[in-house]
Formats: structure tokens, sequence, C-alpha cells
């Protein structure tokens, strides 16, 4: 028995008769061989912690462009708080902490430069329209390993781009995935960013602690707390429903509900991010523009078999720059550059 084997079988002896066992995957879209140390969904994470697109969130914006302070979530951050909630969740559960890992690893690998801000921007520029966890998914399919991709398992898959909820419903049952495990990264990437953003809206001084909704302080006055009461209400709502779904209570759906509509109003649409807005629309249309027009240096990045549609590879190579990558470039294509005189 191989240790992948030996530990295919401690997952069926202590996970929970609902969780998504790696010895029951529905597989890959390539077919691959086992391999004799790692269960499926343990090599599924560490593909992605090993992509490049993984690497690139750490440049990529949360929630304010280009951020200087060093303490500011940035996307790569916030993957990691997402995943750390994640998992305690899962593990309290007695779910599969592997294959939620996986999940809230790579449940962002497709966000633009520029935050959500971006996203908007390319859902307006290209004509397919733009999604981030519709190109996280064509990022692990397709993009990474020079259009390889990474042939991730379905039940990661599906968990990618299952996560993504806006101002949807948290506990929609339309898009609500498969696995119990994936519901878990759906509400921990909610926990995480009402959370961090709040704090970091603070740290910039674009929000007041005295503005925030009281009943936000009523689950706990500090950011750590009030994360211990949601995880802590979220595994409790989920085992008194025996594990039929990942729940929250009423009483803390509508506080985080509240938040969420706040930061929407005050933070991700306030006037300090239409100006920013503005400034990153322009920077993101004249590279689109631009590269529409050379596309051959697009080539220089992705194989040509990728794809044979100039937008999509537009959209692409734009959708993966980080911040500062798209400030250089815009800078190199658009401003003035000094000559060098020796």
């Amino acid at each position: 028995m191989t240790i992948r084997e030996q530990t295919e079988e401690i997952e069926r002896k202590i996970l929970h008769p609902k969780a998504c066992l790696s010895s029951n995957s529905r597989g890959r879209q390539r077919k691959e061989k086992e391999g004799e140390i790692r269960t499926c969904f343990q090599r599924d994470r560490d593909r992605i912690i090993h992509s490049k697109a993984f690497r690139r969130l750490k440049h990529k914006t949360q929630v304010f462009l280009a951020p200087r302070g060093d303490h500011y979530r940035t996307r790569l951050t916030h993957t990691l708080e997402v995943s750390q909630i994640a998992r305690t969740i899962a593990r309290a559960l007695r779910l599969n902490e592997d294959l939620t890992e996986a999940i809230a690893l790579g449940h962002d690998l497709g966000h633009t430069p520029f935050g959500h801000a971006g996203e908007d921007i390319l859902r307006e520029i290209y004509p397919g329209g733009f999604e981030h966890y519709k190109q996280s998914l064509r990022v692990v399919d397709i993009l990474e390993r020079n259009g390889q991709g990474l042939n991730l398992t379905l039940e990661v898959r599906e968990g990618i781009v299952k996560h993504s909820k806006g101002k949807g419903e948290i506990f929609s049952s339309r898009s609500r995935s498969e696995t119990l495990e994936g519901q878990i990264v759906r509400v921990s990437d909610v926990i995480a960013y009402v959370n961090h953003d709040l704090d970091d809206a603070i740290r910039a001084g674009v929000l007041k602690r005295s503005g925030i909704p009281s009943e936000f302080f009523k689950i706990g006055d500090t950011q750590s707390k009030r994360i211990n009461s949601m995880v802590k209400d979220v595994i409790y709502c989920s085992l008194r429903s025996d594990l039929q779904e990942i729940a929250m209570s009423d009483e803390i759906r509508d506080v985080t509900y509240a938040v969420r509509d706040f930061l929407y109003k005050n933070v991700y649409e306030g006037d300090v991010s239409k100006l920013e807005f503005r400034k990153a629309r322009k920077i993101l249309l004249d590279l689109y523009n631009y590269y529409m027009e050379h596309i051959e240096e697009v080539f220089k990045e992705f194989p040509r078999e990728v794809t044979t549609e100039k937008n999509r590879l537009v959209c692409d190579f734009i959708a993966g720059m980080t911040d500062r990558y798209a400030l250089m470039m815009y800078e190199q294509h658009f401003l003035p550059q000094p000559w060098l005189i020796f």
C-alpha cells in the first residue's frame, strides 16, 4: 500500500460521511497516473501554489490600487486569509481539508489588476464580457504551463468557479457548490473580505470606526473576535443541519450582508474608489487598444496555441497583469522615456 493509499484509507475512517473523499474524486480533464505520496487534492493544492498566477497575486490589488503601505492586503494575503478560515471550518466539520485548501488557494487566480475596478473595466471592454471566477478557471485549465493548464480535479475546478457571489446570496442554491468543501470556501471568502477590507479602509482613512454599522461590533469589538464569531456560527449551524449544507444563522447572515452592502456603498463604489477607477480605466483601456494593434507582443507571453481570437488573447494578457506591471507597461508605451546619453 502506498502512502497515498494509506492517506485515503485514513480519510475514509475519520472524515464525515458527507466529506468529499480523495479516493472518490471524479478525476481530471486529462487522465493521469496517481502519485505514490500525495492524494489528488494535495497535488492540486501544490500545483496552484507553484503556479505563476499564484505568485502574481502578491502584486494585485485587493481594494486599494497599488497601495504603498506595507500592511494593506493584497490579493495574495486575502487568499491566504480565506484559506485559513476555510481550513478551520473544514477541520471542525471533519470535511476534506486538502480539497478545501486547494479551492481556496485557487479561487482568485483570474483576478485582474486594480481589483474589482479592473474586473469592471474588462467586463466593459472585452466583447464576451468578463468575470474573474470564469477567468480563474481559464487560468488553471488553459493559461498556466504555457497553454497546457494545471489539469486539476473536477471538484477543485467546480469549487473555484462557484466561489463568487458579488452582491448576491451567499447561500444561493442556484450557484451552490456540489461539495461542502466548495461551499465552505464561498462563505469563507466573504467572512475574510468584510473583515479585512473594513480594517484596510479604516487604516487608509476612507472610513471612521464611528461610521461603521453598530451591529457589526455586537458580534465582536475586534477583527479577530468578529471572525471567531462568524466562523463558530458557520460551524455550529452546519452541524445542526447534519451537514445538509454549509449554513449561517439569520442573525450573523444579516450582519454580514449589512456590512458587505456598507462596504460596497462607501468603499468599493465610494468617492475615493470612483476617482481611482477612472484612472485605472484609462490605463487598461489604452493598454487593451495598444495590444490589439501590437498582438505580436502578447505572443511573447502566451503560446499561439492558446487561442486564435485576438480579443481573448489580449484580455487574458491584461487580466494576468499585476498592478505594477500594468503601470510599468503604460509608462513604457504611453509616457515619454528619458534619453540615455553617455
